[in-house]
């Protein structure tokens, strides 16, 4: 919307050019077509970190302190979840929300599981879709040469 002229005038009111996106990345967790892989490996602390935060949705949030003191109660511990409830928290969005087969049963890997397929560490899927190269493009590709 923000390449339309007729969306959000206040935008045009300050000054604001219409700018459509380019590219657009659409994130596959389920069947859609995955036609890009991405490693994800040298951001995935901040992922970590963006799950943690989100107390209100998903899978994270306060779920590895919870556990680490539901084992506690239990006499157990995993030591992947550290020693205190942060350390916690991050490992285990790491290690068992982002590393887990979760939704191995709809046929969908891991962070973790991806990037092995693909030679990485982490990688994520997505549905990418491009410029599209009109004819005009595609005929000076192909015929152009330089003066």
């Amino acid at each position: 919307m923000a390449g339309s002229s007729r969306d959000y005038v206040e935008h045009l009111e300050a000054g604001l050019k219409p700018h459509a996106v380019r590219e657009k990345y659409y994130f596959a967790r389920g069947p859609q077509l995955v036609t890009r892989i991405v490693d994800i490996s040298g951001s995935i602390d901040q992922k970590v970190e963006s799950n943690r935060v989100n107390v209100t949705q998903g899978p994270a949030g306060e779920n590895g302190a919870r556990l680490r003191a539901r084992l506690a109660s239990q006499k157990q511990r995993l030591a992947i979840l550290g020693n205190d409830d942060e350390t916690a928290n991050r490992q285990y969005i790491k290690h068992i929300v982002l590393d887990f087969d979760s939704m191995a049963q709809r046929g969908v890997p891991s962070d973790r599981e991806l990037g092995r397929r693909y030679g990485v560490e982490w990688a994520e899927a997505f549905h990418y879709i491009g410029p599209t190269a009109t004819r005009l493009d595609q005929f000076i590709a192909k015929n152009a040469v330089p003066l």
